[in-house]
């Protein structure tokens, strides 16, 4: 939205005055500017003299037409010049155009590999599909938290045959999220549930030694409990981590992977690129999420995987490495991370 202006002092050349009732409708030359002021009247009748005088009966003036326009945002471009790029964590069912435009907008920018993630088994079937479609797309496949109680027999045998194809390389994304809760909760899954939905995925990944992909809002201290107490996949990627800076610590102790979306690129995230530059060698991914996360300076814009080249860039200064030096250091993790 646009500012307001402040009550202008009525001094300006009026072009128009209309009246409504009780509202007077003011257009203002203000400078190079038209501002069309609103504001209500109260007559008063001024002694025996019956003239009828007009006053404010409120001292502050509302503008209602001419408040300044927001900038147009800027068409969202891939970054120039980078080569060696991977995106861990995607939606590409999720995004306006189609897995094949997707996917050549993405080669085109240095995109090299792709892991699409599924948040509901309708989803995680179109990641899978991809994946057998691109060579360079793998899949993801789970039931979002928020979405647990979607797990049902039907949904637990079918994701375990999924989690068997060669080209599903994780299970997720799973985990646990109470921003959710708090805020649609009759349509969001109980903790409760979540958790246990947490426990089967994770029992999932272990037995199938994939990497268990981890989905975290406003839970951190439940999901750092749950996941020291459940089934110990081989691998466990924090997805768009955005918790605090203790969170971080304590999670590569433990030897999680961080992965790190276009949300390290907003000013106010100076706690996120601090945890990104505390993550070492083998513990550090990058992923887009898209269509949502779009980095600086697209926020707003509807993100895509050509786009992650933007967060490599705040990535790479935030540790103090060339972007070229980042990618092949993420390109290495990756592999390790999904066996591909």
């Amino acid at each position: 939205m646009g500012e307001v202006e402040p009550a202008p002092s009525f001094a300006g050349h009026f072009l128009e005055r209309t009246y409504s009732g009780k509202a007077e409708l003011l257009t203002q030359l203000d400078g190079n500017r038209v501002l069309r002021i609103a504001r209500l009247r109260a007559d008063v009748i001024a002694g025996d003299s019956g003239v009828r005088r007009c006053a404010d009966s409120h001292a502050r003036a509302t503008t209602l037409a001419a408040m300044s326009k927001k900038k147009p945002r800027p068409t969202p471009v891939p970054a120039e010049g980078l080569s060696q790029l991977i995106d861990a964590h995607t939606h590409l069912a999720s995004c306006r155009d189609s897995d094949a435009d997707l996917v050549a907008r993405a080669r085109a920018a240095g995109v090299e590999r792709i892991v699409t993630v599924g948040d509901g088994l309708a989803e995680a079937e179109k990641a899978l599909a991809a994946a057998h479609e691109f060579d360079n797309v793998y899949a993801a496949c789970a039931i979002h938290p928020t979405k647990a109680g979607e797990l049902d027999e039907a949904a637990r045998a079918r994701l375990t045959e999924m989690a068997a194809d060669p080209r599903c390389v994780a299970i997720g994304e799973t985990g646990l999220d109470t921003y959710w809760i708090h805020h649609e909760p009759e349509s969001t899954a109980p903790l409760e549930v979540q958790e246990e939905a947490l426990r089967w995925h994770a029992e999932l990944a272990a037995k199938v030694g994939k990497t268990l992909m981890i989905h975290n809002r406003e839970a951190d201290e439940d999901l750092m409990r749950v996941l020291g107490e459940c089934a110990q996949a081989p691998t466990v990627m924090l997805h768009c981590f955005s918790s605090p800076l203790e969170v971080a610590k304590e999670a590569l102790d433990r030897g999680y992977i961080l992965s790190f979306a276009g949300n390290v690129t907003f000013k106010r995230n100076e706690e996120m690129r601090q945890a990104a530059a505390l993550a070492p060698a083998g513990q550090l991914l990058i992923e887009t999420d898209a269509p949502y996360m779009t980095p600086e300076p697209f926020r707003g814009s509807r993100n895509e995987p050509s786009l992650i080249g933007h967060t490599y860039r705040c990535v790479a200064e935030a540790r103090g490495q060339q972007v070229k030096e980042l990618a092949a250091e993420v390109t290495e993790t990756f592999a390790a991370t999904f066996g591909v």
